[in-house]
């Protein structure tokens, strides 16, 4: 039996153009937890879009902080709640980036333009806060990972195979890149194509590109078969001028 997941992500809120953008691409709103119709004019058909959005579907237009996790005993999803409350109540510098398309390894997302040691930070703390939550990997969950990520290309490096025994994520601290993910994995004849057209998308968004991350969210996956769904969500705590 399929037991729930849980991540902290951070979502741009629901009505931004942003997030119209990357969940209308996908085809999945994780706030509401419903299906969108494929998006219209993008010289792609239907079986094709559908394929290539398959893999970041599920998870909702997002990017990672606390990566995908089963809870481990005897703590609850309200403890999750109140951790992420504390967490966010903690008064820190907010980051603000300008995001961009581009490719990420074989993948094509939208990232920060230029790094951002605030980011950085809040990721970092966000690892480390929630991970007495997190139930370790299991045997077999590990050998998928190292597996998956075998598949993807040249594997894990020695660091991240630790991060991943440590954090169960291979990606944290000096590996951590700041993604809102938008396709499942491009052959290289099709990538500048596909990032074309999402670039062309993007440079439509109103209200320009600026984009703070004020706010984090608590997400659950039902079933290994369901997406990922916003249950939670909490303000960051700006540090106050003079502090």
């Amino acid at each position: 039996m399929d037991e729930p997941r849980y991540a902290i992500y951070f979502v741009p809120p629901a009505g931004c153009g942003l997030y119209r953008f990357g969940a209308g691409f996908l085809g999945y709103d994780c706030y509401t937890g419903e299906s969108l119709r494929p998006p219209q004019g993008i010289a792609l058909r239907g079986s094709e879009w559908a394929q290539l959005t398959r893999e970041p579907r599920k998870y909702g237009f997002h990017a990672t902080l606390k990566a995908p996790f089963h809870l481990l005993a005897p703590f609850t999803e309200a403890d999750l709640t109140a951790e992420l409350e504390r967490f966010a109540a903690i008064p820190r510098t907010l980051p603000a980036i300008e995001p961009a398309i581009r490719p990420l390894a074989q993948f094509i997302a939208v990232v920060a333009a230029a790094p951002n040691m605030a980011l950085d930070r809040l990721a970092a703390d966000g690892v480390m806060a929630f991970d007495r939550f997190r139930r370790p990997l299991t045997a077999h969950e590990r050998e998928q990972r190292l597996e998956r990520e075998q598949g993807l290309g040249a594997g894990l490096s020695e660091r991240q195979i630790e991060n991943l025994d440590r954090w169960g994520y291979p990606y944290v601290f000096e590996d951590f890149r700041f993604h809102l993910t938008l396709t499942g994995p491009v052959d290289a004849e099709r990538r500048a194509f596909i990032l074309a057209l999402l670039q062309a998308r993007f440079n439509d968004i109103d209200g320009g590109h600026s984009l703070p991350i004020t706010q984090l969210a608590l997400v659950r996956q039902d079933a290994r078969s369901r997406p990922f769904r916003v249950v939670g969500q909490a303000a960051l705590t700006a540090v106050r001028s003079g502090q």
